[in-house]
Formats: C-alpha cells, sequence, structure tokens
C-alpha cells in the first residue's frame, strides 16, 4: 500500500465517528446535539461531498454555553496557576498523542495538504505549552513608587470569554487563542467556522479527557448570522476574540457594542513582500513562494502582494512563475502534494471570480490562472501570478485569499513605500534587502503590525503578533493575550501621612 493510500485509509477510519454521529456541540462538559434539533452539513474539499452533520446551534445554545462558563468561571480562576498549568501541559500530552488523527482529519475537513497540517499538531501543543508555563504568573504585576505611596498591580481573570475562529488552519489558530484564555483563569465558549468544524470538536474533547473541568470549554457548532451572533451578544460574555474576515469584524464590534465587550480581531491582509536588487535573489524566491502558496494561499499573512525593484522585476517574476508552474496540486493526502483543494465551493467561486477580475485590469497571466481538474473532482485551483499589474487594481487591492500572486514593479524605495502602505490592511510586510539602514527606515515607516526582514513568517510565541489598519485590534502573543484576557488592578498604598483638603468645616 502506498504512502497516500494509506494515508486515506487512515483518515476515512478517523472520520467514520463524525459520518457516523455527527458534530455535537459540547456544553457544561456535556456532549449535546443542538437544541432545535437541527444541522447542516460540511463538506470535504476534497470531492464537494458531505463529511458529517454537524450541530446548528443558535441562542438556545449559546445561552446554555454561556451559562456554563458562567457557572465555572470562579473555581477556574481561583484554581492556582501550577494547577492550571498542571493540566494545561496534560492538553498539550493529549494533543501530541493524537497529532497523526488531528493531521489527517483537519486535511480532509480543510483540504490543507498533509505536509503543513502534520505540523498543525505540533504548533497547538506549543502554545498549549508556553501558556501553561505562564499560567502561574500571570495575576503577577508591577510594583511602582512615588512619593509617599507605593502602588501595586495585579492581573485578574476578566470572565467568560467568547472566542470565534476561522476555517483556515484552524486548529492551530484555536489553541492560539484558547490556550492563554485558559492560562489566565478565563472560561470559555468556542465558536469554530462552520467551513471547517471538526478538529475543534477533538480539542475540546482532549481538554476535558487531559481533566479540564466541565463549563471551562465549551464547544457551540453554528452560522455566524446565527450561533456567531448570539455570542457576540451575549451579556454574560465579557469578551470576544475574533480571527477572520474585517468585515465580519467590523458587524462583531458593533453587536458586541451594547455590552461594551472587550475585542481582540485578528482581520484580513493584503500583505505586501518587497525585493530590492540588492537582497539575496535566491532566498528572495523562495520565501515569497512559500508565502504565497504554501497553505493553498489561505492564510492571513500570506503575501500576496509582490514588489519588485524594476531593474529585476522581469528577471525575478519569470522565476517565481517558474516555479509556480511546477507547483504540485493535488489530493491534500498525497504526500507530494504542495497545493491542496480550497475550502469550499463558494471560496473557489470567489478565487476564480478575481483571476477574471485581473485579466480585464489588464494583468498578465504569468502563471496558472486557471481550476485545476484535480483528484475528487474538488476546489482546486493553479497556483497563479500576475504580472505588468499597477497598485490601483483590485487584484491588488482586495483580500483574495487564494494561491493568487500580483507583482507590481517600484522604481525607488519611496515608491515601494508608497505602494506597500496604500491598501486599507495593515497586518503583515515582507523585506529583501541587503542594506541595513533601508531595512530600519523601511520597516519603521510601513504601516503593518509585523515586519520580517530578509524572512518569511518565523514566529516567536512571546512576540507581538497583530495587524494595523483594518487588519485588526489588539497583539496576541506572550503577555499581550494576557493583557486581553485580564483586568489590570492597581492599589495605592500611602507610606506616610500627607495633606487631605478639608471641605466643610
Amino acid at each position: 500500500m502506498s504512502e497516500f493510500a494509506a494515508n486515506l485509509a487512515r483518515a476515512n477510519g478517523f472520520l467514520e465517528r463524525f459520518r457516523q454521529n455527527g458534530v455535537l456541540n459540547q456544553i457544561g462538559g456535556r456532549a449535546v446535539p443542538a437544541a432545535s434539533g437541527l444541522t447542516f452539513e460540511t463538506l470535504s474539499p476534497v470531492d464537494r461531498a458531505p463529511l458529517a452533520q454537524v450541530a446548528r446551534g443558535a441562542a438556545a445554545d449559546v445561552d446554555a454555553a454561556a451559562r456554563a462558563a458562567k457557572a465555572a468561571f470562579a473555581d477556574w480562576a481561583a484554581t492556582p496557576g501550577t494547577e492550571r498549568r498542571r493540566i494545561l501541559h496534560r492538553i498539550a500530552d493529549g494533543i501530541t498523542a493524537r497529532a497523526d488523527e488531528i493531521a489527517l482529519v483537519e486535511s480532509m475537513d480543510t483540504g490543507q495538504p498533509l505536509r503543513f497540517m502534520a505540523k498543525a499538531a505540533q504548533r497547538g501543543a506549543e502554545n498549549f505549552r508556553y501558556f501553561a508555563d505562564r499560567a502561574p504568573y500571570a495575576c503577577d504585576g508591577q510594583s511602582l513608587r512615588a512619593p509617599g505611596q507605593v502602588n501595586v498591580t495585579s492581573r485578574s481573570p476578566l470572565g467568560p470569554v467568547g472566542i470565534i475562529t476561522p476555517w483556515n488552519t484552524p486548529f492551530m489558530l484555536s489553541t492560539w487563542k484558547i490556550a492563554p484564555a485558559l492560562a489566565a483563569g478565563c472560561t470559555v465558549v468556542h465558536k469554530p467556522a462552520e467551513f471547517s468544524p471538526l478538529s475543534a470538536r477533538l480539542l475540546v474533547e482532549i481538554a476535558e479527557e487531559a481533566g479540564l473541568p466541565a463549563g471551562v470549554w465549551n464547544l457551540v457548532n453554528g452560522l455566524g448570522e446565527e450561533a456567531g451572533r448570539t455570542l457576540t451578544e451575549h451579556p454574560l460574555i465579557r469578551a470576544v476574540g475574533f480571527v477572520g474576515e474585517s468585515r465580519t469584524g467590523s458587524l462583531i464590534m458593533a453587536q458586541g457594542a451594547a455590552t461594551l465587550k472587550r475585542v481582540h480581531f485578528e482581520l484580513g491582509g493584503k500583505n505586501p513582500v518587497v525585493v530590492f536588487a540588492d537582497a539575496d535573489l535566491d532566498r528572495a524566491v523562495d520565501a515569497v513562494v512559500l508565502m504565497i502558496y504554501s497553505l493553498n494561499g489561505e492564510r492571513c499573512t500570506s503575501s500576496s502582494r509582490l514588489l519588485v525593484e524594476a531593474s529585476i522585476y522581469d528577471e525575478f517574476t519569470a522565476r517565481v512563475a517558474e516555479r509556480a508552474g511546477r507547483i504540485k496540486v493535488g489530493h491534500p493526502l498525497d504526500p507530494d502534494t504542495e497545493v491542496g483543494p480550497l475550502i469550499h465551493p463558494t471560496h473557489e467561486v470567489k478565487v476564480l471570480s478575481y483571476l477574471d477580475i485581473g485579466r480585464a485590469e489588464g494583468a498578465v497571466v504569468a502563471a496558472g490562472g486557471h481550476a485545476v481538474a484535480g483528484p475528487g473532482g474538488g476546489c482546486y485551483v493553479a497556483p497563479t501570478l500576475f504580472t505588468g499589474a499597477h497598485a490601483q487594481m483590485r487584484i491588488a487591492q482586495e483580500e483574495i485569499f487564494g494561491p493568487v500572486l500580483t507583482a507590481i514593479p517600484f522604481a525607488d524605495e519611496a515608491e515601494a513605500l508608497a505602494i506597500a502602505n496604500d491598501v486599507r490592511y495593515g497586518l503583515a510586510a515582507y523585506l529583501w534587502t541587503s542594506d541595513l539602514t533601508r531595512a530600519l527606515r523601511f520597516s519603521d515607516a510601513v504601516e503593518a503590525g509585523m515586519v520580517w526582514v530578509n524572512a518569511e513568517n518565523c514566529r516567536h510565541l512571546p512576540s507581538p503578533f497583530g495587524g494595523a489598519k483594518d487588519s485588526g485590534i489588539g497583539r496576541d502573543g506572550g503577555e499581550w493575550s494576557f493583557d486581553f484576557y485580564m483586568e489590570t488592578r492597581n492599589v495605592c498604598f500611602a507610606t506616610g501621612r500627607h495633606d487631605i483638603q478639608k471641605l466643610g468645616l
């Protein structure tokens, strides 16, 4: 049996439970269907066929989950940080033990190649271990002295929080949001994206099997306009962490306004990768190709705009086109596959529409530009490169969220910076140059929450992750995560007698 056939057989074995039993909610430690009894289908992008029936949670389910999270909050918040650390490490152990299952299920649910999803469980376990080790110190603060007083700060968990996660790499992104919430002492109501709900079910099971008390982590599946909206409006939910589209983030902010919810958004991006002629061009080509075509181009930090100095534009884009044309498109469980099918037929239609838009705008298709008849007849799109583009084209302004790269030439540093900043987004930017002073100038001036210089998206968990402009509010990672999930208190102690104004004598 080939490795591909073995992967497929094992994946089908793991998926059979979902085909037989569906995907249930988890509320107060119990696996339950939606209160209405309604379900919706989740499709496999490999063949567009149903994978499972999923509980279609709505207002009653979210209310039950919020009440369970509220009931569990006091005990979980009072649990010593050392005990929270122990439980979160056990969750990480459980993730590692089921890493193959997680990867295979996620690949079939999202279309992401197994070569990338095989690392999803590893990254999820690392997220839990990092924040587990921070749990004993999450409440710590500072001592701030002034004449006649000492101020002591501390942090305390905010309360029940809502976490709404996206359909791209959902397992890893769920751990990235939920691990710090639990480490901080918050309880959680998690609503995963309806396009890829399976791994969220695995994750909450792993957590409760590891000893997480019932009600601390609740899962409600459903549609955004039903379960999602109820969650963002619910008065018991103190904050909402969301990863997804900028337009949806705006709606969530409006929906949470009446209850003054704290919000944390990681939203869309139209990230530039800027290549100067003095760069290490071999490494730059590798990074450009990786950061747009890996994960099917369905990643918020993908470098979807390629800005290249005019003197090397033709040579550099030709090299990228040649590499894009050789990328293996295929079944996500085939170990040779580099790009799999897009998440859903609806998203495939969107991405394909931008290929028509780019042509209509006058851009040149240097690679790809079409759907692919991949195995199973799923949502396959060829890795695409547009050249001859300019900054005002829709393919250079709007987030496509697929394996589509738009290449724009620039004359000098000033023009490169102007093009890089001339979008509504500001999540990430990538810069390739051997000029250190230029790198410092450019990274200071580019409008992005994160900048990588002579590197692709290399993550360091203690560092801040988040965007500017329409790309988000707040930062994940390290202490920045605890700033969102915790309330800061200051206590001022007078260290001597001081004059107090006397009124009413």
